[in-house]
């Protein structure tokens, strides 16, 4: 056996290019609309963690899949969401941590809801620093940075370029 086939992940992350982006973070309620976050060109990332991982895994989380060239660019050139440079919608993706048992799915393996929403947060605020940064390297260039809510069921609409989806294990 070798180191890689000992590997036991600590969070799964599903990478999508997109054309625009929008995500429900709160439902409609009693006259009240219901409230959209929305990204044009760049990259969706779901993500999930895993019972073990720790705020030592993000930066070299959020620093492999900004970097990853998986944006199709004008000139078709595949470059990543930082050359691009692109926006990212980050929604937290509980679901990518279920195992199949049966007819049904258990999540027994996803980390507990407060170090699971702490984590998030700690990653969506790497996202922007890194994003930005590179941002304003690039003139007239609006990028941005927008989020689910950690823990609650949310609508996606997407319009993408692919598909071309990659599920990336950290």
């Amino acid at each position: 056996m070798t180191d890689k086939d000992s590997f036991t992940p600590v969070a799964r992350t599903v990478l999508q290019q997109c054309l625009h982006g929008r995500l429900q973070v709160k439902p409609a309620e009693e006259g009240e609309e219901a409230t959209w976050v929305q990204i044009n060109r760049g990259m969706v990332i779901y993500i999930c963690f895993f019972k073990g991982a720790t705020d030592d895994t993000l930066p070299k989380m959020v620093s492999t899949l900004l970097n990853q060239r998986l944006c199709e660019s004008d000139s078709g050139k595949m470059v990543s969401v930082l050359d691009l440079p692109g926006s990212l919608l980050i929604v937290p993706q509980a679901t990518l941590g279920g195992k199949a048992k049966g007819k049904g799915m258990q999540y027994h393996g996803n980390i507990g809801k407060e170090d699971g929403l702490r984590l998030y947060q700690t990653f969506v605020s790497l996202c922007e620093k890194e994003l930005l940064a590179a941002a304003s390297a690039q003139t007239d260039t609006e990028v941005m940075v927008k989020h689910g809510t950690y823990g609650n069921r949310q609508v996606l609409k997407l319009d993408t370029n692919g598909p071309y989806t990659h599920l990336m294990e950290f």
